[in-house]
């Protein structure tokens, strides 16, 4: 047994592995590692230049004066998805060059990750979905923090919002967080402008020139109103008569304000119509009571 022993270790097999295996990592220090140094190098310079781009994207959405058509949550979020998936492509890539460079074959790899995307994909459906309707509900710009918008049957102030949710703070203070796949349509009470649209009901024998006349004048007064005037955009409007009913007669005002402030401005100008009216000596469309209420939706 002794002597079976001493002849396998003095065969020159040993040898022979020994220098092929000392052959073959010679040749990978030589070529295999510069390879995969170069290419870990260039997926690291390509991260590199993504991340100085997302920055300054998101420094560019800092700016308190953004393009028109352009918002603040709109780049960041383009930015984080930037960055976010274009690192998974460089090095996912950067994966694909190495692999061959230890013999490992990249077609079933690519094939198992397929398989798994493909069963992930039907595990999470509504995630996947939620991601998508959130990214372009963002790209497309339709709402932003702090609109005021009607989703899904909940009106609200848009205090955050994300490729999986929107959250909704209403009136009374609840919260409500809505799956961005659950948003079909989208009504945007605060986008560029909002409208005031009131109807003045006034007695029938009044004088139909002369109203038109006098509420002409006090929207005119409120446009120049130190205080209120920057918040109308373009010419308020008293378009006529808008409806002849019995004893009374109602007359169309439509002002637009700036996104936020309508409700200010409608306040401030029922006060302001009910003031000239009984200054005026204007009698009310009903005996002992005078309307000033909001016009239909329909209207203009």
């Amino acid at each position: 047994m002794p002597l079976l022993t001493t002849n396998i270790l003095s065969e020159p097999i040993w040898k022979r592995v020994f220098s092929d295996w000392h052959e073959d990592l010679a040749y990978w220090l030589r070529h295999g590692l510069p390879r995969i140094l170069v290419i870990v190098i260039v997926a690291a310079i390509l991260t590199r230049l993504l991340g100085l781009f997302t920055r300054k994207l998101q420094e560019f959405s800092r700016r308190e004066a953004l393009p028109s058509g352009i918002r603040a949550t709109q780049l960041r979020t383009l930015a984080s998805i930037v960055q976010s998936v274009g690192t998974v492509v460089i090095y996912f890539f950067a994966l694909l060059q190495i692999l061959p460079i230890f013999s490992v074959d990249v077609k079933p790899f690519l094939a198992s990750a397929g398989i798994v995307g493909l069963a992930i994909g039907f595990g999470a459906q509504t995630l996947v979905k939620d991601v998508i309707n959130g990214f372009f509900i963002i790209i497309d710009n339709i709402y932003d923090l702090g609109d005021v918008v009607k989703i899904a049957g909940v009106q609200g102030t848009v205090e955050q919002m994300s490729l999986r949710m929107t959250v909704l703070r209403d009136d009374t203070g609840a919260v409500h967080s809505i799956p961005n796949s659950e948003i079909k349509i989208v009504s945007n009470m605060t986008r560029d402008w909002a409208q005031v649209a009131l109807h003045v009901s006034v007695d029938y024998s009044e004088s139909s020139d002369r109203v038109i006349q006098l509420l002409r004048e006090v929207v005119a007064d409120l446009k120049e109103d130190p205080e209120f005037g920057r918040d109308i955009v373009g010419e308020p409007e008293v378009p006529g008569i808008e409806r002849v009913s019995g004893s009374e007669v109602d007359y169309l005002v439509v002002v637009k304000s700036r996104p936020g402030r309508q409700h200010a401005v409608r306040r401030e100008l029922r006060r302001r119509i009910k003031a000239a009216l009984e200054k005026n000596g204007v009698k009310a469309g009903t005996p002992n009571r005078m309307y000033v209420m909001e016009a239909p939706s329909s209207t203009r």
